[in-house]
């Protein structure tokens, strides 16, 4: 994975992408820094995190997003840090 940035916002669902050829689901997701900016990335294909997603969803997190592949895809997740 390429070009990792940090963001903390609010973690929000835009959609159930179909499930990867394992059987593992994939979400589409978009976080909300606030004043008008956000980033949007997909879970990574058969991973774990996708379990617990939905678990962050409507609450403040810190991500790390990176480029795989040219898609902007999630790194890693922790609760939300005070900027």
């Amino acid at each position: 994975m390429k070009n990792i940035s940090e963001h903390t916002g609010t973690l929000n669902l835009i959609r159930r992408m179909r499930n990867s050829r394992d059987g593992n689901p994939q979400f589409m997701l978009w976080v909300d820094e606030g004043n008008g900016t956000g980033w949007t990335f997909r879970t990574p294909a058969n991973s774990m995190i996708a379990y617990n997603i939905e678990s962050y969803l409507g609450k403040t997190v810190t991500i790390t997003i990176g480029t795989h592949y040219g898609c902007a895809t999630l790194n890693g997740i922790s609760k939300g840090k005070n900027k």
